[in-house]
C-alpha cells in the first residue's frame, strides 16, 4: 500500500501507539521511540489502519544538573511532551534521576587534542564552508593539509558531526587521502586521522568508520611506523659510533638527533590518535578480534618503551581492556610486557600509575606472570606505595596482593603498630579489614605477635574497626582460631552495658566466631557473668538493633553446641523463651539463627522441645484459623455460611465446635473437635502411617 498523506481522501487520523522511553547513551537527553498509526477508509467505506511508521523524539534536558529536582523538571517534561501518557510520570523521575548520576567511561575527548605546530591556522572554520574544505582535498599535499584541519577543526565540535555524516562527499574524500597519500605525509595523515577519531568517540557512527576500512588502514600506518622507528634506532647507533671515533662529525650527529627528536614528536601523536580511535572501535568484540589476529598485542607491547606518558596511558588502558582475554594474556606473556610494564612503577602521572597497576591485576591471576612480576622486581615497588593515601583510597595496592603474597603484610603491619595511640587512618584499616577476610592472609597477620598487638590495641584505644578486623580474623578455622584461645578473657570482659555498642557487638561477633573444642563456656559465661547481659538484651524493649541481637542469638547458638553451656542456657536461664519470640523476627538472618538453636534445644530437653513445636504449629496455622474465625460478609452482606433462606448452615454455634464438618472419618479429628500438636510433628516426620492416623482399615 502506498504510503498516505494527510491530504490524501481516504484518510481518518493517525494516533499514537507503544511509547517507551529511554536515556540518550551519551547525551542528557530522554529518548521518546511510539509508533504512528493511520486509520484510512476502505473500499466499502470502513475504516481499517493504513501506514505505520516508527518515531523518535530527543528531549535535551539542558538544565538538569546535580542540583536539579528531578520530581519537577519530570512533570515540566510531562507538560511539554504530550507524547507521554500521564501514568508514566514515574518512570521519567527515574530516568532523570539516573541521567542525574550517571557517570560515563572516560573516553579521551576529541577535544583533548590541539593541533601542533606543524598544521595550525589561523582562519577560524565554518561549516557553511565545508565544500570549499572539500575542494582543498584535490590539491597539492600543503592544500590537502589545510583543508584536513579546517575540517577537523568542525569535527571536534560534536554538533558539526551529525551534519559532516551527511556530506558523503567530504567523507569519501577524506578516506580517500588518508589511504592513497598518508605515507607522504605525517601531518596529513594525523589530521584526518583526527577527523575520524572524532566520529569514533561516539557509538553510533562506528559504522560509518567501518565502512570507510578506517580501522584496518590505521593497522597498517601503526605497524609502519614501528618499522620506520627501528630504522631510526638503527641509524642513530650507527651515527652514534661514528662519532664516538671521529670527533668532527659531533655536529652532524648532534642535527641527526634534533632531526629524529622532531620526527619522533609527530610520529607519536599520530599513533596516539590512531590507537585512540581503535580502542573506541574496539567495544565490539568482533573488531577487537580481528585487531589480534593482525597483532595488535605486540604493537601495544613494543610502544611500552616509548617515553611520552599520553602515549603510554592509552597503550595501557588498551593493553587492560584486552588483557581479560586468554588468548590476549598469553600474547603479554610471550612479549614480555610485565618488564615493560615494571618500569613505569611508580610514576607521576597517577592516571598512568592507576591504570597500569590495575593491567597488572588482571595479569596476575597467572601464575607464570606472577613470577614475572616479582623476577622484574615488582614486590619493593608495590610496597612502596602503600604509603600513597590516592591508590590506598582506590585499593590499587589492595587488589594486587596476591601478586606479593607476605611481601605486603610485613610493611602494612608495620604501618598499623607504628600508630600507636594515634587515630589509624580510615583507608589503612578498611584495607586490614579487607585482608583479613581471607584465610591465608589471616594466617601471616596472625603470625608471631600479630594476634597479640592488635588485641592490645584494640581493647587499649577501643577501637571499633580494629575489633572489626579481629572479628574477620576469628572466622577461619585452622591453626588461626586456636590462637584467640588466649584472647577469650578479654574480649568477655568487653562485654558490659559501659562499652560501646558497637565495640561490644564486634567482640560478641567474635566470641560466636571461636568454635573450639577446648573452649570452657560454661565458665566463660560464670566468671564474667554474661548470661544476664545476653538475656536482658533479648527482652522485647531492648531488640531495636538487629545486629546486635543476631549476634547475641548466633553466641546462643555456638553455646549449646556444648553440654556444659547448653545446660546454663536451657535450665538456668530463660533464653530458649527468647528465641521463641525472636523466632518470627522480621528480621530473616535473626529467623533463621533463632530456628537452628532452638532446634538444638528441642533435641536435648524434651520439655522445650514440647514448647517449641507447639509454638511453630500455632504460628504455622494460626493464618488458616484468623481466616476461618474473621471471615468477612459477602457482596450481598450476608455470611458465606448461609443459605438462601438466611438460616445458618451450622446452625447458632461456632464454626469451630462442629467437628462433624472436618474430615473425622478417618480419625484426624478428636472428639473435641481439635487437631493436636502431636499430630502435627507426625506429619513433618513421615510416622502417620505408623501411629494409624491415616490407615483406611
Amino acid at each position: 500500500m502506498d504510503s498516505l498523506q494527510t491530504g490524501d481522501p481516504r484518510y481518518l487520523k493517525r494516533r499514537v501507539k507503544g511509547c517507551t522511553l529511554d536515556v540518550h547513551p551519551t547525551e542528557k537527553a530522554l529518548v521518546v521511540q511510539y509508533e504512528v498509526e493511520a486509520t484510512i477508509l476502505g473500499e466499502l467505506g470502513e475504516p481499517m489502519v493504513g501506514e505505520r511508521k516508527e518515531c523518535q523524539k530527543i528531549i535535551r534536558l539542558k538544565s538538569l544538573n546535580a542540583s536539579t529536582d528531578t520530581s519537577s523538571l519530570a512533570r515540566k517534561v510531562m507538560e511539554e511532551c504530550r507524547l507521554i501518557h500521564p501514568s508514566k510520570l514515574r518512570e521519567v523521575e527515574q530516568l532523570l534521576f539516573y541521567l542525574q548520576n550517571r557517570k560515563h567511561r572516560k573516553r579521551i575527548s576529541p577535544r583533548d587534542f590541539k593541533p601542533y605546530a606543524g598544521v595550525e591556522l589561523d582562519e577560524e572554520a565554518s561549516i557553511n564552508s565545508i565544500d570549499e574544505y572539500v575542494e582543498l582535498l584535490y590539491e597539492d599535499i600543503q592544500e590537502k593539509i589545510r583543508g584536513a584541519t579546517l575540517i577537523f577543526q568542525l569535527a571536534r565540535n560534536p554538533d558539526n558531526l551529525e551534519e559532516l555524516l551527511q556530506n558523503e562527499t567530504a567523507l569519501g574524500a577524506l578516506a580517500r587521502v588518508l589511504r592513497e597519500d598518508w605515507k607522504q605525509s605525517v601531518d596529513l595523515a594525523t589530521t584526518i586521522t583526527y577527523i575520524f577519531f572524532c566520529f569514533s568517540s561516539f557509538s553510533q557512527f562506528h559504522g560509518l568508520v567501518t565502512h570507510f576500512k578506517i580501522g584496518a588502514l590505521c593497522m597498517n600506518i601503526i605497524e609502519h611506523e614501528l618499522k620506520r622507528y627501528d630504522l631510526w634506532q638503527d641509524e642513530l647507533q650507527k651515527k652514534k659510533k661514528e662519532f664516538s671515533d671521529n670527533q668532527n662529525l659531533k655536529k652532524e650527529h648532534e642535527k641527526s638527533f634534533r632531526k629524529y627528536q622532531s620526527l619522533l614528536i609527530k610520529q607519536e601523536q599520530l599513533l596516539r590518535v590512531a590507537l585512540c580511535l581503535l580502542l573506541n572501535l574496539a567495544e565490539d568484540t568482533r573488531t577487537e578480534l580481528k585487531m589480534r589476529n593482525k597483532n595488535i598485542v605486540h604493537m601495544l607491547v613494543k610502544i611500552l618503551d616509548r617515553e611520552d606518558e599520553e602515549l603510554l596511558l592509552v597503550v595501557v588502558s588498551f593493553l587492560k581492556k584486552l588483557s581479560i582475554f586468554l588468548e590476549n594474556k598469553n600474547d603479554m606473556a610471550e612479549t614480555f610486557a610485565v618488564e615493560k610494564l615494571a618500569r613505569l612503577i611508580p610514576s607521576e602521572h597517577e592516571e598512568l600509575l592507576s591504570t597500569t597497576l590495575r593491567l597488572l591485576l588482571n595479569l596476575s591471576f597467572d601464575t607464570s606472570l606472577r613470577s614475572q612480576m616479582v623476577q622484574a622486581g615488582l614486590v619493593p615497588k608495590l610496597s612502596s606505595l602503600l604509603g600513597n593515601q590516592s591508590l590506598l583510597s582506590n585499593n590499587c595496592v589492595f587488589m594486587f596482593l596476591n601478586i606479593c603474597g607476605c611481601f605486603v603484610f610485613f610493611p602494612l603491619m608495620k604501618m598499623v603498630f607504628d600508630c600507636g595511640e594515634e587515630k589509624m587512618e580510615a583507608e589503612l584499616i578498611s584495607l586490614c579489614i579487607n585482608l583479613a577476610a581471607n584465610k591465608s592472609n589471616a594466617q601471616v597477620i596472625c603470625e608471631g605477635n600479630g594476634l597479640k598487638m592488635l588485641m592490645k590495641r584494640a581493647v587499649k584505644m577501643k577501637d571499633v574497626l580494629v575489633m572489626k578486623m579481629i572479628r574477620n580474623l576469628s572466622q577461619h578455622n585452622g591453626p588461626t582460631k586456636s590462637l584467640f584461645l588466649d584472647h577469650v578473657g578479654d574480649l568477655a570482659a568487653q562485654i558490659s552495658e559501659e562499652e560501646a555498642e558497637e565495640f561490644v557487638i564486634e567482640c560478641l561477633g567474635t566470641l560466636a566466631n571461636l568454635t573450639i573444642a577446648d573452649l570452657d563456656w560454661a565458665l566463660v559465661l560464670k566468671e564474667y557473668n554474661l548470661v544476664p547481659f545476653l538475656k536482658d538484651r533479648l527482652k522485647p524493649a531492648q531488640q531495636e538493633d538487629d545486629e546486635f541481637v543476631c549476634q547475641i542469638v548466633y553466641v546462643f547458638y555456638q553455646m549449646v553446641f556444648h553440654k556444659a553451656t547448653r545446660d546454663v542456657i536451657i535450665k538456668d536461664t530463660q533464653a530458649p523463651a527468647y528465641l521463641i519470640d525472636l523466632m518470627h523476627d522480621n528480621n530473616a538472618e535473626i529467623r533463621k539463627v533463632c530456628d537452628n538453636t532452638l532446634d538444638i534445644i528441642a533435641e536435648y530437653d524434651e520439655e522445650w522441645g514440647k514448647k517449641i513445636q507447639t509454638e511453630k504449629f500455632r504460628w504455622y496455622n494460626g493464618q488458616w484459623l484468623e481466616m476461618v474465625e474473621n471471615r468477612q460478609m459477602d457482596e450481598a452482606g450476608e455470611p458465606f455460611l448461609y443459605g438462601d433462606d438466611g438460616e445458618s448452615f451450622v446452625g447458632n454455634g461456632d464454626i469451630l465446635e462442629r467437628p462433624d464438618l472436618f474430615y473425622s472419618a478417618d480419625g484426624i479429628i478428636g472428639a473435641d473437635g481439635a487437631i493436636s500438636p502431636e499430630f502435627y510433628t507426625d506429619f513433618q516426620n513421615g510416622e502417620l502411617g505408623q501411629t494409624g492416623y491415616l490407615s483406611r482399615y
